[in-house]
């Protein structure tokens, strides 16, 4: 017999093992009984052929329309041709020399075929696949086992790749259940049944070997319960620990520079911005830590809530530090900060105001004199508030009195770097306000940043213009390129300037610009800024920027950009935050497709920040109906992040939001799905509560603190504040 501890190739023998491993770094049987079917296929229903991706591995029920073979005309030997249905669409195969598959594949079978998805004159084909007859003899030995072992008539589709089928997975499963001693419930028998739950044993078997579709009901409730239950306990005991230790109470002090800074603002704060900005002095004014997470749309005015806090607590004489995800970004900060305040930023200068602070930046690549001294204005106290990028957490920076930090962009830091700010502030903890302009569904709210109260700014302030997307098909439409440059001489033409983003800065390993897919490289800005400024944008002021250049490049790239001294940007993703350029009102973002829905939103922000109305061409070689190009068709067709939010978990395969790849690596959360299960995971949070309030350390339940350790291990967890 075996338990989940085991190693695989005690449990399946070395050969399977191997490849489990190699696949997706599966080591032991709990491992293996943890890699979920990815789908059901069910007897005689095919696989929906719509929606398959370029580069991804699929496992697909199809019916044989049609084979023929042919000799090939360019190079020697046979083709032979196989078409494929799901009775909507088609899908080719195609055996290059292997000319036995005439004889199995006959017109009306049915059977699983596994490839890779390749895309061939505009349509999708799969190259010498494998594949398994579904009316395969019982007796058989060629090939893999014949599908009648399957109980039922649900047949467990896994994610595979080509090192292993997913029919020789299932295999593996049903051998390792076959050993398994009956498993060990984590939850208490009394939790289980006041949550009406399946027991482990009989969840785990029946998530892989499901008699009926109903026995998969039953055993998914159970296995979301224990991954959000898991997760939510982690999360309770994070709040809890942060809860502990004290906050520097920083009340608003009328008359001071929070005051002085409100007079003279040049415009009225929104509804929104008011309601949590008062929510945000609120917090400051305790001694409990604020943890609040502020969403809002590009450009809804975070900055300013943002600063306004800040203020309230240099105030109360304490310190205020901004993190950024990049150089730029906090240089941008800087800038924008300083330009705000006036006269404010500049305590301990001649001429500055009465109530004045000072503001400086630290970032790793100042020179050692500018360092230097940043970092004395810093441990003095000299600067009322502390710009930089991560360079703000180590060690050898100190602060006089930190009593806030707000972190733009959580999503680029881990839950160290956070943890590690937050020392600084010695015996008390700072307060802490995480700000991300990639609106968050309540349910992600609840799991990836459950240990935050969340606030949101749906308001844009006036004068924002509109944003006009299209998808630029150029395999199907190749003119169209053309069109797109066309579009974007019009622009600087009518005095205005242009974006074009890369997904990749070029001169990287040839090893790191191929993603597998079989597809050729991403563009590259190294390529394409000089390919611009010698053709389609020739005459026009073309300049670059990366994350791989100085600092002071990249300072006067951005300068230069700003002044309108640079006609046309092309740049990687730092540009997708923070950047604040109001005369730019295109962009072109080449291979769209290479992006989330959330990057694609955030970047296409960066224009239509003035008067003029923005454009954003999304340039993509993907051909129709794949999930991909709908991902592009649902961000051309609405500008609300928040609508965009929920499309974008959606159209994400499981496991993706929290980080584990649809190749089936190890991942706490893979049957929980963000968007369906929001009752479970509100009951799951509340239940959690109540278990740490009671016992903190989970001492009387030593089944619930190891499936928190094994679901949501230190290396997970600092992948949920990133994800």
């Amino acid at each position: 017999m075996a338990s989940l501890s085991d190693r695989l190739d005690r449990v399946v023998g070395k050969k399977s093992a191997d490849a489990l491993a190699a696949a997706f770094t599966l080591e032991t049987a709990g491992d293996l009984l943890r890699h979920y079917p990815r789908r059901y296929a069910e007897r005689g229903q095919l696989t929906d052929i719509a929606g398959l991706e370029v580069g991804e591995h699929v496992t697909v029920m199809a019916k044989v329309v049609s084979v023929t073979k042919r000799q090939m005309k360019t190079k020697r030997g046979s083709l032979v041709e196989v078409s494929l249905t799901d009775g909507r669409r088609s899908l080719d195969c195609a055996f290059f020399n292997q000319p036995w598959h005439l004889d199995k594949l006959k017109p009306g079978t049915s059977a699983l075929f596994a490839g890779k998805v390749t895309a061939f004159r505009q349509k999708l084909q799969l190259a010498n696949p494998d594949y398994q007859l579904l009316d395969a003899d019982p007796e058989s030995t060629d090939g893999a086992p014949a599908v009648e072992e399957f109980a039922g008539g649900l047949i467990p589709v896994y994610p595979a790749s080509a090192k292993i089928q997913s029919w020789q997975i299932a295999q593996c499963v049903q051998q390792t259940l076959a050993m398994l001693d009956e498993i060990e419930d984590p939850f208490p028998e009394e939790l289980r049944k006041r949550l009406d739950v399946a027991e482990y044993d009989v969840a785990v078997r029946a998530i892989h070997r499901p008699a009926e579709w109903d026995d998969l009901e039953t055993a998914r409730k159970r296995l979301k319960w224990d991954e959000a239950l898991s997760l939510q306990l982690a999360l309770a005991q994070r709040r809890q620990t942060a809860a502990a230790r004290p906050a520097p109470a920083c009340p608003p002090r009328p008359g001071g520079i929070l005051d002085a800074f409100d007079q003279r603002l040049p415009f009225t704060l929104t509804a929104g911005q008011n309601e949590v900005g008062a929510a945000i002095a609120a917090d400051l004014a305790g001694e409990a830590p604020m943890n609040r997470l502020l969403q809002g749309e590009v450009g809804s005015g975070k900055t300013i809530v943002a600063l306004r806090a800040m203020l309230q607590v240099v105030d109360s004489g304490r310190q205020a530090a901004l993190l950024a995800p990049t150089e730029v970004l906090a240089a941008q900060h800087a800038r924008s900060l300083t330009e705000l305040l006036g006269d404010l930023a500049s305590g301990g200068q001649l001429g500055g105001a009465e109530n004045a602070t000072a503001l400086t930046l630290l970032t790793g690549s100042l020179s050692t004199a500018q360092r230097k001294q940043a970092m004395l204005d810093a441990a003095s106290g000299a600067a009322g508030i502390v710009v930089g990028t991560h360079a703000l957490i180590q060690d050898k920076v100190a602060f006089a009195d930190l009593g806030f930090v707000v972190v733009d962009e959580q999503h680029r830091f881990g839950v160290e770097q956070r943890d590690a700010l937050r020392a600084r502030a010695g015996a008390l903890s700072p307060h802490v306000l995480v700000m991300t302009a990639t609106p968050i569904p309540r349910t992600v709210a609840m799991t990836v940043y459950g240990d935050l109260e969340t606030s949101s700014l749906r308001e844009l302030p006036a004068g924002r213009s509109p944003i006009s997307t299209t998808v630029v098909p150029v395999a199907e439409k190749p003119a169209w390129l053309d069109r797109v440059w066309q579009r974007v001489r019009e622009e600087v033409a009518a005095g205005h300037q242009a974006y074009v983003v890369c997904p990749r800065i070029g001169d990287e390993d040839s090893a790191v610009a191929d993603d597998g897919s079989g597809r050729r490289p991403p563009l590259a800005v190294a390529d394409v800024a000089p390919d611009l400024a010698g053709g389609a944008l020739a005459g026009l002021s073309v300049d670059v920027l990366h994350g791989r250049m100085a600092a002071e490049d990249k300072d006067r790239v951005m300068r230069g950009f700003a002044s309108g001294a640079v006609d046309v940007l092309v740049a990687t993703t730092v540009v997708e935050v923070g950047v604040n350029v109001p005369n730019a009102t295109a962009m072109v973002i080449l291979d769209a497709d290479r992006f989330g829905v959330s990057q694609l939103h955030q970047l296409r922000g960066r224009v239509g920040r003035g008067s003029a109305a923005g454009v954003c061409l999304l340039v993509t070689e993907m051909i129709g109906g794949t999930s991909t190009r709908e991902r592009l068709d649902a961000v051309a067709s609405t500008l609300d992040g928040f609508e965009l939010a929920r499309l974008d978990l959606e159209l994400r395969r499981e496991g993706d939001v929290l980080g584990s790849s649809q190749s089936g690596t190890k991942s706490g959360l893979k049957m929980l799905s963000l968007l369906r299960d929001e009752g479970i995971i509100a009951d799951a949070r509340v239940v959690a509560q109540a278990l740490i309030a009671d016992d903190p350390g989970l001492g009387a339940y030593p089944g619930l603190a190891g499936m928190v350790a094994q679901v949501v291990n230190a290396e997970r967890a600092e992948y949920l504040e990133k994800a």
